[in-house]
Formats: structure tokens, C-alpha cells, sequence
């Protein structure tokens, strides 16, 4: 495999949101589940509970601008993968204490223990690439954050 970052198997196309306007992290992570909700057929409040019940376990907020909000589902199919960048930096509470403008959302069937560990991974990989970084925080093109997560828009996730 020639791109450095492929996520196609756990990121759709509709399941990216480009351009988040949102004032808090609460509300980002409220957005993010309405649409995995949607995309997944699991109910909201559930999504929502489990990302907040592993939020208190400590900030997914990994640095550099980026979270990592994550939780297992019960009744979830596959691992499922959501992207947003928010249009305005948010107070998250990371670990270097910067605001995050792009998150990742991972959810995983509930008994996907390995499966749910080599996604989080991969994601913290992809977004541990400080050059993806910017070209994920500086596009408000759904169909550019597509191609640079899953390594469909060619030069999109080569180009440095």
C-alpha cells in the first residue's frame, strides 16, 4: 500500500463532517453521535453516554489539535469511524492543553476488543502525521477530507 493513511474501511464519505460550528466539546460530541446515530441506526443517547462515560475516563484529546473520542456499542455491526473538524477551536481538555480542532470518532461492537485496538491505532497513526494535520485543519472540503483519510484523492494523502 502506497498512501501512507487508509481508512476507507471504517470511514464513509457521509461520514464526514467538514466544517463544525460548534461552541463547546460537549456540543461537537453531540453533533458527531447525531451522525453516527444516523449513519449506524444506533440510538443517539446511547452513542452519546458511551463517548461522555469514556470522556470522563480521562480527555481523548491526544495533542496537536486532535481527539480521539471512542467507546464500544452494543449492537454495532463493525467498527464505524467519523470524521469532523471544527470551524473554531475547542476548549477539550487535551493533554498539551491546545485546543482541538479535528476529532475523530470510533465506535466499536462491543465485543471487538483487538479489532477496536488496532482502529484506534491506526487513527492515532493517520493524525500523529503532523503534515495530514494541517491539510485536514486547513480544508473545509468534505470530499478533501475524504480522499486525504482514505487515500483515494492520490496525491491528497502524498503530497507533504
Amino acid at each position: 500500500m502506497t498512501d501512507r493513511t487508509d481508512l476507507s474501511d471504517i470511514l464513509s464519505a457521509a461520514a464526514v463532517l467538514p466544517d463544525l460550528r460548534v461552541p463547546t466539546k460537549k456540543a461537537a460530541l453531540q453533533a458527531m453521535c447525531a451522525r453516527a446515530a444516523a449513519l449506524t441506526g444506533i440510538d443517539e443517547r446511547r452513542i452519546l453516554e458511551t463517548v461522555m462515560e469514556r470522556e470522563r475516563l480521562g480527555s481523548t484529546g491526544f495533542g496537536g489539535g486532535v481527539a480521539i473520542p471512542h467507546g464500544k456499542i452494543a449492537g454495532l455491526k463493525s467498527v464505524f469511524g467519523l470524521f469532523a473538524r471544527s470551524g473554531v477551536p475547542l476548549d477539550y481538555g487535551a493533554i498539551d492543553d491546545q485546543p482541538v480542532e479535528l476529532m475523530f470518532l470510533l465506535l466499536a461492537p462491543e465485543g471487538a476488543g483487538a479489532d477496536h485496538l488496532k482502529a484506534l491505532a491506526r487513527v492515532s497513526r493517520a493524525f500523529r502525521d503532523r503534515a495530514l494535520v494541517e491539510k485536514l485543519k486547513g480544508s473545509t472540503s468534505a470530499d478533501a477530507h475524504y480522499a486525504m483519510l482514505t487515500g483515494s484523492g492520490g496525491q491528497a494523502s502524498q503530497a507533504a
